[in-house]
């Protein structure tokens, strides 16, 4: 039987209703009783990260840290916190932590190469996104933002290719198609350039292309009449 007056389902159920100032008050009337209850120090802190109240939310994250130096939880609440304040030096340092108890953390994986790449080091940033692509190729973060750093570098067939890939495990990803547009016409490629704002994938564009010129018409015109015939088919 569940105890509705436990802490932790209280907290639970004020987190899952998005009362996230009831949820701060509760918190702090448990530590005003018990200074280091871990579980208020962790919740009171994800509390003000939701309430957008980022430097109060790292003084209760650094209160958790004191107990326990490699708190994940809290060093990920400070993380989250200090991108919003954009201390990205910060972040590298305590992302280095983590990995440091655990090189196989894709989260901090890439929250290490965002913070790279919001410093410019883009080809750093690139080494972490590929370590997490290690451990999971069909990681949809790693992947789009590994295209960010690479069109930054100019990069940008690899770049395309990277969006693609992720686009096609996550084809519900509406950024993707205008980030892979963008791209193809900064290398001269119109037609793809309005297939992938279409949200084709690349795989897709080659029959659409080809049905063109078999058809003497142009792309533009094939797509419609490849959708026509879709509607019609349904």
């Amino acid at each position: 039987m569940i105890d509705l007056l436990d802490p932790t389902n209280i907290i639970t159920r004020m987190f899952n209703a998005q009362k996230y100032e009831e949820l701060y008050n509760y918190c702090k009337s448990l530590l005003e009783k018990v200074p280091n209850d871990m579980v208020a120090l962790q919740n009171i802190s994800l509390s003000l990260i939701y309430l957008k109240k980022y430097s109060e939310a790292i003084v209760y994250c650094d209160k958790v840290l004191e107990i326990k130096n490699l708190d994940t939880y809290a060093l990920k609440n400070k993380i989250y916190a200090l991108e919003n304040l954009n201390q990205y030096e910060k972040v590298i340092e305590l992302c280095t932590k983590i990995l440091s108890a655990n090189s196989n953390d894709i989260w901090a994986l890439n929250s290490m190469g965002l913070s790279l790449n919001e410093l410019n080091r883009h080809t750093d940033a690139l080494e972490f996104y590929d370590k997490a692509l290690e451990i999971d190729t069909n990681d949809v973060t790693a992947l789009m933002n590994k295209a960010i750093s690479q069109s930054h570098m100019g990069n940008y067939k690899d770049a395309i290719d990277n969006y693609d890939l992720a686009q096609s495990i996550d084809l519900s990803l509406k950024e993707i198609p205008l980030a892979k547009s963008r791209l193809y016409e900064k290398i001269g490629m119109k037609d793809d350039a309005f297939l992938a704002a279409q949200g084709i994938l690349n795989k897709d564009m080659k029959k659409i292309k080809t049905d063109a010129k078999e058809n003497k018409c142009s792309v533009f015109h094939q797509f419609c009449e490849d959708e026509f015939q879709k509607s019609n088919s349904k």
